[in-house]
């Protein structure tokens, strides 16, 4: 298991840095909207977004509609800054989850039946292998049949650190690997992201669908 003390360096970014001036921040998270429209979802479907922060991408889903979300992220201080931005209807419509996906403890290993499992720029900061399976079994343990999965990391041209920490680049192939047979890759592309201090990030985003409960 990883020796980094995950809680404690997120936590620390999130005190000191605006989340409009993170490295990872989007105004809007078009690509992950856009593979969300392919999943042709209910507006009631069960989307946890792990590794949250304070995302706008939990906003985005608001706005179109869907009432059943789950927002995790390790720091607390990340999901009350997004928490805080919502209005009171908004907020009953959110969960929040704060735990480990590395260790989970608590709620993250309640959960099941969940219809998408969004991540983006979470899954790149776990380059310890035990931490890497500790992640995919909590995703095949709580998805669906039939259910989604978007996945958006640095890509081997990606960079080799962020936010002070080493990542794990992937592509499609190695994260369909990770996942097993029992998924198929819907759609995958490279996407050239801008940070708010104008450098550039290569991430490739993936989408894929668990084809049944074995």
């Amino acid at each position: 298991m990883s020796e980094i003390d995950y809680k404690s360096h997120w936590e620390k970014v999130y005190n000191k840095t605006e989340f409009d001036k993170l490295g990872w921040y989007e105004k809007e998270a078009a690509p992950s909207l856009d593979l969300i429209q392919l999943c042709n979802l209910p507006k009631d479907a069960k989307i946890l977004n792990v590794g949250a922060g304070a995302t706008t991408f939990v906003d985005d889903l608001l706005k179109l509609g869907y009432t059943n979300l789950l927002a995790n992220d390790i720091s607390a201080p990340a999901l009350e800054v997004l928490k805080n931005r919502l209005n009171d209807e908004h907020q009953n419509n959110v969960k929040f989850i704060v735990d480990d996906l590395t260790n989970p403890t608590k709620e993250l290993l309640k959960i099941n039946n969940i219809d998408v499992w969004h991540d983006r720029a979470v899954l790149h900061f776990f380059t310890d292998e035990n931490d890497q399976n500790t992640y995919f079994d909590l995703l095949r343990k709580g998805l669906k049949p039939r259910g989604f999965v978007i996945i958006a990391v640095f890509n081997l041209e990606g960079a080799l650190k962020c936010s002070g920490l080493d990542v794990f680049r992937y592509d499609a192939d190695m994260l369909q690997n990770k996942l097993g047979n029992n998924f198929k890759l819907l759609k995958t592309f490279n996407y050239t992201y801008t940070m708010p201090s104008g450098d550039e990030r290569s991430y490739v985003y993936t989408l894929f669908q668990h084809l049944s409960n074995d």
